[in-house]
C-alpha cells in the first residue's frame, strides 16, 4: 500500500527544507544568478533522454541554444549527482569543463558575441536520484503497477531539474520553446510535456517525441512511463477548442473517466477567474503516477487515488473539501499560477502556492456559491502555524514557512474583502495572468500590481503577512455604547480596516496600533468581527 505524508507533514516538509539559518556555496552556484549564467538567454532546450527502468539508469544529450547577451567564456550548467556530463561540444569543438559539486564550469571557444545566437551539446549518463518521498523530495519514483510493469516518473520541485537533466537550473530564465525525446522499452509509454509529434520503433524501444511551444520552467519538465491508455475530450473554452488528454493505468481507466469529469469543471471556473488557459497550443494532459501529484506544465500529474479531498481527506473540516479532487484542482490551478505566472526566485514561492491554494475556494465558489468558498478557506486555517515568513531567503533556492498554502490563501481572501466588488478582484486575478503572461515575477512585482489596480497602499498588508509571522490581533471593549480598539502584533503602519457585524447591521472599523474609538447608538447585544478576515480577536 503506498504511504503518504499528510497535509500538515507536508507542511512541516516544506518548510524543513528551506528552514536553514547558514547557507553553503552550492545553496548559493544554485539559488543565485551567478557571473556565469547571467551573460546568455535561453532559448531553447531540445532534451533526448533514454531511460532504463530495469537498471534505474538513463544517458542522454539536452542541446541548449541561447543568446549572448555579454561577451564572456565561462558558462554554468547544473547536473546532480550521481548523474555526470560525460562531453560538452560546441560547432563539432570538445570543450573543457570542471565540475564543482552539482555545478559544471564550461570554457569556450568560440568568441561570444553580443547579440548572437549560439548553441552547445551536452552529453551525460548515470543512475538518478532516487525520490524517497516523491514529490517532496525530488527524483526519479521507480515502482510498479499492478501487472509488474514500471511505472516511473520524475519530480524535482526545489531540488531542481537538474537531479535528471543538464539545464540551467535557476527559474529566472526559461526557454521559449522546447522538445522532449523520451525513449522507453516496448511496450512502454514515455508521457512529457507538449503535444506528441511522433511515436518511432527501433528494435525493443520507443522514442516518444514532444514539443513545449510555449516557455516552460525547469521543474515544469517531467517524464512519465508506463503501459498507459490514453483516451481524450475537447473543451470549449476562451480561445477556441482545448485538446484534453488522460494517461491512466487501464486498471483505471472507467474510474479515470469518472472522476476526471472534474477537469471540464475545473477549466470552466479558472478560465472565468484566471483568464483563458495559458497553454492551448501545447494542450492539457492528466497523468497518472505513482505519488500524490505535481503541477507539471500540460502535464498534471495525478495519484491522488480516484478520490475527492486530499487522499480522501477534507483540509477545512467542513465537508466542502470533499466536494472536488484536490489534486486535480489544485495542480491544474498552477498552470495559471506557476506556469503561467513563475517566480523567480524560490523565496518567493508564495505566489505559486497562495494563489493556487486560494483557487480550490474559487473552484467551490464557482460550482457551489460564495459562502461554501467561504467556508472552506476559513476553515483550512487550522493548518497554519505562523511558525516563520512566507516569504524565505532569496538567492540561495530556500523557500519560506508551509504556510503559503492556508495562510496565503487566507492573506488572499481577506484581499478580497477589502475590495468589496467580487467583479474587481476578478479583474484583478486575470490582469494578473495577461499581464505577466508567461513571465518569471518577483514579490515586488504582484505586490505592486494588486496595489495599483486596488487602488490601496497594500504595502504594510504584504509585510504583515508575508514578512512577519504574527497574526493580526484586534483588541476590543466597550466603554457605554463606545466601541475601543487596536491592533496588536502588527508591522509599523498596519490598519487594515475591518466589517464587523453589531445585531443586523454590518458596518467598517478602521484599527490601527492606537486605541480608537466608534460610537453606536446602542451596545449592540451581539457583536463580532466578520471571520473573512485572517485576524485574531481579543474582548476585553
Amino acid at each position: 500500500m503506498r504511504k503518504y505524508l499528510s497535509f500538515l507533514v507536508l507542511l512541516s516538509v516544506m518548510t524543513s527544507v528551506g528552514a536553514q539559518d547558514s547557507f553553503t556555496r552550492q545553496d548559493s552556484l544554485r539559488g543565485s544568478i551567478t557571473p556565469e549564467r547571467a551573460w546568455w538567454d535561453l532559448t531553447y532546450y531540445d532534451l533526448s533522454v533514454h531511460i532504463m527502468p530495469e537498471s534505474r539508469s538513463l544517458f542522454g544529450t539536452n542541446t541548449i541554444h541561447y543568446t549572448v547577451l555579454e561577451p564572456q567564456t565561462r558558462m554554468q550548467i547544473d547536473l546532480q549527482t550521481p548523474l555526470e556530463i560525460e562531453s560538452v561540444v560546441q560547432d563539432d569543438r570538445p570543450l573543457e569543463f570542471v565540475r564543482e559539486g552539482n555545478a559544471y564550469f564550461i570554457t569556450l571557444i568560440k568568441p561570444q558575441v553580443r547579440g548572437a545566437h549560439e548553441a552547445l551539446d551536452i552529453r551525460y549518463s548515470g543512475i538518478p536520484l532516487e525520490a524517497a518521498n516523491a514529490p517532496w523530495d525530488g527524483g526519479f519514483s521507480w515502482k510498479q503497477d499492478s501487472k509488474g510493469q514500471p511505472f516511473v516518473a520524475t519530480s524535482c520541485q526545489g531540488l531542481g531539474a537538474s537531479v535528471w537533466w543538464p539545464n540551467k537550473d535557476h527559474m529566472y530564465d526559461e526557454p521559449d520553446s522546447m522538445a522532449i525525446r523520451l525513449t522507453v522499452p516496448k511496450p512502454l509509454t514515455g508521457v512529457a510535456n507538449g503535444r506528441l509529434l511522433k511515436t518511432e520503433e527501433a528494435g525493443e524501444n520507443r522514442t516518444f517525441h514532444w514539443f513545449v511551444s510555449n516557455p516552460i520552467n525547469n521543474y515544469g519538465v517531467n517524464a512519465n512511463i508506463a503501459e498507459y491508455t490514453r483516451y481524450s475530450e475537447t473543451f470549449s473554452g476562451e480561445k477556441g477548442s482545448l485538446d484534453l488528454d488522460y494517461y491512466v493505468l487501464p486498471e483505471n481507466l472507467e474510474k479515470a473517466k469518472e472522476q476526471f469529469k472534474q477537469v471540464p469543471m475545473m477549466m470552466e471556473a479558472f478560465e472565468h477567474w484566471f483568464g483563458p488557459y495559458p497553454f492551448y497550443e501545447d494542450s492539457f494532459k492528466l497523468v497518472e503516477v505513482p505519488y500524490l501529484g505535481m503541477e507539471h506544465q500540460s502535464s498534471i500529474t495525478y495519484g491522488n487515488g480516484y478520490q475527492n479531498g486530499y487522499l480522501g481527506r477534507d483540509l477545512s473540516g467542513t465537508g466542502w473539501g470533499l466536494k472536488f479532487d484536490f489534486i486535480i484542482i489544485h495542480e491544474a490551478g498552477h498552470e495559471w499560477f506557476a506556469n503561467n505566472i513563475t517566480y523567480r526566485d524560490i523565496a518567493d514561492m508564495w505566489i505559486h502556492e497562495s494563489f493556487t491554494a486560494y483557487s480550490e475556494g474559487l473552484y467551490l465558489d464557482y460550482h457551489f456559491g460564495t459562502e461554501a468558498a467561504s467556508a472552506y478557506v476559513i476553515g483550512t486555517r487550522a493548518n497554519i502555524r505562523n511558525d516563520k515568513p512566507i516569504i524565505g531567503t532569496y538567492d540561495v533556492n530556500s523557500r519560506g514557512s508551509g504556510d503559503m498554502y492556508p495562510k496565503g490563501a487566507n492573506m488572499l481572501h481577506t484581499l478580497r474583502q477589502l475590495l468589496e466588488d467580487d467583479e474587481l478582484w476578478r479583474s484583478m486575478l486575470r490582469g494578473l495572468n495577461e499581464t505577466f503572461y508567461h513571465q518569471t515575477v518577483t514579490t515586488e512585482q504582484i505586490e505592486s500590481y494588486l496595489s495599483e489596480k486596488s487602488g490601496k497602499d497594500l504595502s504594510a498588508f504584504f509585510d504583515q503577512y508575508l514578512r512577519s509571522k504574527w497574526v493580526p490581533n484586534l483588541e476590543y471593549r466597550w466603554n457605554g455604547n463606545i466601541l475601543e480598539y487596536r491592533y496588536r502584533d502588527v508591522v509599523p503602519g498596519f490598519d487594515m480596516p475591518v466589517r464587523v457585524f453589531a445585531d443586523e447591521e454590518a458596518r467598517w472599523i478602521y484599527p490601527a496600533a492606537t486605541w480608537k474609538q466608534t460610537p453606536f447608538p446602542m451596545k449592540p447585544e451581539r457583536f463580532e468581527v466578520d471571520s473573512n478576515f485572517y485576524i485574531t480577536t481579543t474582548p476585553q
